[in-house]
């Protein structure tokens, strides 16, 4: 909790003199609050967000998880996009912004913890870097206090399945209280919970995925193993995912009809056959320079959404940008989108007003130098900004 503390302790310092921001709990928890007013901005969004209720508000749910992929530091984003100042960037806007401990996934027993926490154990497995070690008194080593072997070859199944539960729960119960939640990952595998937590609300969502990635392999088709690529193949239901322990609380909840992609570009053959099996409609990088990219977000409303009627779910990875703006993230492939496509489809989407919650995912700032870190930080939190509603004038 002290790290998590630390790193917030500059938003909390800078914001309590001029905003309505609270910050409550001890120890291990805490809430942060912030409420707009004329003097930081607007007092209402720029657009009616027509299935929200109340005052406009949304829920920040931070999930700093790692274990859907093999790249340790994803699982630093929450914090880094939250140290930026994205609560008071929110609440500038017009919305009511909330925002709560992270907690509730670290204490995870198949999640691997500082040696140092008090929460560690006295036995456990000990692992270092990523893999097992046999301990050395080293500061970054972290316990692992339940085992959690593949299945497959689902890597950290367990631990993957545990943690997109209780995003689920969360998600959901943001949603039912009539907020939008915006969910700062971690890896993609988040999605499993995000989705499904958004539909137990809107069960007609439509859902945007906006990726380099189609992350729709089944756990028969991965090669690698990484649930971040598989997590679309789990809310279809498709072969292979009715499987213990993602099955005893995730039942598909997603139609083939209901999603369409946005800015793909490196694509498995599996996948490839799924899409086409399945007629799920994709909008690759050669669709955004055929049509450019108003025409492709158009077109891709046409399909989930054609009379705007719809809940939309947005789950966006910052690949889905070129790495010239979105460098410090795991998967990066060249050819993306540019900084200003990749922000059309956020504000074409809050446009329609039909946005009930939002996925920023992907983000490492432990990848690459401080600069490249600052430069994918402050993408996200501009997406994110754009979902609800910043406009360019």
């Amino acid at each position: 909790m002290s790290a998590i503390r630390k790193i917030l302790s500059p938003l909390t310092a800078r914001t309590c003199l001029a905003s309505p921001i609270r910050r409550a709990g001890a120890n291990r928890s805490f809430h942060i609050y912030s409420k707009p007013s004329a003097e930081k901005g607007r007092t209402e969004p720029q657009y009616r967000f027509k299935f929200l209720k109340g005052a406009p508000t949304v829920g920040i749910v931070g999930c700093p998880f790692s274990g859907g992929q093999g790249r340790t530091g994803v699982d630093l984003a929450p914090n880094k996009l939250i140290s930026a100042g994205l609560v008071d960037q929110l609440s500038a806007l017009g919305w009511e912004v909330h925002y709560n401990s992270q907690q509730k996934y670290i204490d995870i027993p198949y999640n691997p913890i500082p040696a140092s926490s008090p929460a560690a154990p006295s036995e456990g497995t000990e692992t270092f870097n990523g893999g097992s070690t046999s301990g050395s008194g080293s500061a970054d080593k972290k316990i692992q206090r339940l085992p959690d072997e593949d299945i497959g070859k689902m890597k950290k199944p367990r631990l993957v399945s545990a943690v997109n539960q209780k995003v689920a729960q969360e998600v959901e119960e943001i949603a039912q209280k009539g907020w939008l939640p915006l969910t700062l990952g971690g890896d993609h595998s988040l999605a499993m919970g995000t989705v499904s937590g958004t539909k137990a609300k809107y069960p007609d969502a439509c859902l945007i995925w906006v990726d380099a990635h189609a992350d729709i392999n089944t756990p028969l088709s991965t090669d690698s193993g990484n649930l971040h690529g598989c997590p679309v193949s789990f809310l279809l239901g498709l072969e292979g995912t009715d499987v213990s322990p993602f099955s005893e609380w995730l039942k598909p909840c997603l139609k083939p009809e209901e999603i369409v992609y946005i800015g793909l570009r490196d694509v498995d053959g599996p996948e490839k056959e799924i899409l086409k099996k399945h007629g799920i409609k994709a909008f690759s990088m050669h669709h955004v320079d055929k049509y450019g990219i108003g025409k492709v977000v158009e077109m891709a409303l046409d399909h989930v959404n054609p009379d705007r009627s719809k809940p939309i779910h947005l789950s966006y990875d910052v690949d889905a940008l070129d790495p010239i703006v979105a460098p410090s993230t795991g998967t990066p492939v060249r050819g993306g989108l540019t900084f200003r496509e990749g922000h059309y489809i956020t504000e074409a989407l809050a446009e329609t007003g039909c946005l009930v919650s939002v996925d920023i995912m992907e983000v490492n700032p432990a990848l690459l130098d401080p600069s490249s870190v600052e430069k994918t930080v402050a993408a996200g939190c501009s997406l994110a900004r754009a979902s609800l509603g910043e406009t360019l004038l």
